[in-house]
């Protein structure tokens, strides 16, 4: 037991010595190493602090080398701007000098000016003086006043004048004649010949043919209310008279009328004739006009090669068919001036197809139905705009009667078309009393003017004839004379096509033989 409590001692023992011995060895390295690690720190911290201080040196001299190089372009830009005022100082002196001598100078002329206006006046009171003499001397002998001789020498200067300007105006005219009329004939004479097409008469009556009196009654139906029904379905009037096989449709709107006459004719055709009948075939036949309406747009759009029309314009252009102008069907009128308008636009180079356009839209304003207070060229012009046409095609319809001012060089192209189909033998008519009237108010024109004794309108009104008297108008007064007519009739008077003013003067002798 002691032997085991002493082994137990002596390996406690040993352990403890062990222990201290472990620590004391492990103490000594730790404090070796710790040394050598202070030891390392400080190298590297003294190298660190060497390299830190040679950077920071570099940097001083680095901002001191830049510090002085700022400062000497600054001193170098300090003496330029001395410089440059230096010179400024100089050239102002210079021109403080220059200006005083000018000055001086200027003092001397103006001193010379004045004597020389003084001597002048001097002169000049004395000129104006001996032309007071002169003319006093003057009137005396030639018996009358400067401004009496002043007057006579204006009037004659005058009269002189308005010779030599109607010479040279005359001269100007024959010229334009010379060069521009041959070409201008050829053009519309080619024109004129190429486009063939008919001309149609109408009037504001449709004749409707019948077989019998039979079919007239039932037409007429009892007390007349067949009638009554047709004429309020379609607002034209139906005039039953004694017109053996014929009943007259009267109405000033053809679209109407054509309605009438279409729906008669189904009527009779089927034999039904009674109110409720009549209104149902009427709502029909309208609806059967309006499709044609379209598709006669079409047709004509297709035959004239015009594209692209918004399909508003393109009924407008059907409602053509059953208008007219001045007893001109106003379709047929439309497509001859679209196919003139094209080929003088071929004549001159220029695109065929926009003057055949415009002249095919150029009375669209007489089929529309929206403000009627307006012109139908200038309602016209505002349809095509709002269809989005062109700007020259627009101005083109607004101007063919110069309600609005030309501004594409298709406008007058179309103006000439609309006044040759217009002018056609035969292709318009107007009321006799119109007529007329408008040949007395251009005689009434030509009479107004001084020195006119006798006028008369010849071929329709195509010709003015004026017999002046040769004691009161002399020849060259005689060119004036026509050519104030011709304007007056031309800002007064709506005419189609032109009219020739001939002024006649001669002077007779008569002695008698006995």
């Amino acid at each position: 037991m002691s032997q085991i409590l002493i082994a137990i001692i002596a390996a406690l023992v040993g352990i403890i010595l062990g222990a201290a011995g472990y620590w004391l060895v492990r103490k000594v390295i730790l404090k070796g190493q710790k040394e050598a690690i202070l030891a390392d720190a400080e190298r590297q911290a003294e190298a660190i602090k060497q390299e830190k201080m040679l950077q920071a040196k570099e940097r001083f001299l680095q901002l001191k080398s830049e510090h002085e190089q700022k400062c000497n372009e600054r001193n170098k830009a300090i003496v330029e701007a001395e410089n440059r005022i230096k010179q400024k100082e100089n050239s102002i002196n210079q021109q403080n000098s220059e200006l005083g001598r000018k000055n001086k100078e200027a003092d001397k002329l103006k001193t010379d000016l004045n004597f020389q206006l003084d001597q002048a006046k001097a002169k000049a009171d004395e000129y104006e003086k001996l032309r007071n003499d002169a003319i006093r001397q003057i009137e005396s002998i030639a018996g009358m006043s400067a401004q009496e001789a002043k007057n006579q020498l204006m009037d004659n200067m005058k009269a002189e004048a308005r010779s030599q300007a109607q010479s040279y105006i005359n001269d100007v005219m024959d010229e334009a004649r010379l060069t521009a009329s041959k070409e201008a004939k050829r053009i519309v004479i080619n024109t004129i010949q190429r486009t063939a097409t008919e001309t149609a008469i109408e009037n504001a009556v449709t004749v409707f043919n019948i077989d019998s009196d039979e079919v007239k009654g039932r037409i007429i139906g009892r007390e007349g209310r067949n009638i009554r029904a047709l004429e309020a379905a379609t607002g034209v009037e139906i005039v039953v008279d004694d017109t053996p096989d014929a009943i007259l449709l009267s109405g000033f709107d053809p679209v109407r009328r054509e309605v009438a006459r279409l729906a008669l004719h189904q009527l009779v055709m089927d034999g039904r004739i009674h109110p409720a009948r009549i209104e149902e075939v009427v709502a029909k036949v309208s609806k059967q006009l309006e499709e044609e309406i379209l598709e006669t747009g079409k047709r004509t759009c297709i035959d004239l090669g015009v594209h692209g029309l918004h399909i508003e314009l393109v009924k407008l252009i059907g409602r053509m068919k059953y208008r007219s102008s001045y007893g001109q069907n106003l379709l047929q009128h439309s497509r001859e001036v679209a196919n003139i308008a094209a080929i003088m636009a071929s004549e001159l180079g220029l695109n065929p197809k926009i003057a055949k356009r415009a002249g095919l839209l150029h009375d669209i304003g007489k089929v529309s139905e929206e403000e009627p207070e307006l012109p139908h060229a200038l309602l016209g012009m505002k349809l095509a705009e709002k269809f989005k046409e062109k700007a020259d095609i627009c101005n083109a319809i607004g101007a063919h009667h110069e309600e609005t001012e030309m501004t594409s060089i298709i406008s007058p192209l179309v103006m000439v078309a609309d006044a040759i189909s217009g002018a056609r033998p035969g292709a318009r008519r107007e009321v006799i009393e119109s007529y007329i009237k408008r040949l007395k108010d251009m005689e009434n024109i030509a009479q107004s003017h001084n020195g006119v004794t006798k006028t008369y309108a010849i071929q329709a009104g195509r010709e003015l004839r004026v017999i002046v008297a040769a004691d009161q108008v002399s020849d060259q007064e005689a060119e004036v004379l026509s050519a104030d007519i011709a304007k007056k009739i031309q800002d007064e008077m709506v005419y189609p096509g032109q009219v020739k003013i001939t002024v006649i003067r001669e002077t007779r002798a008569v002695a008698i033989a006995k």
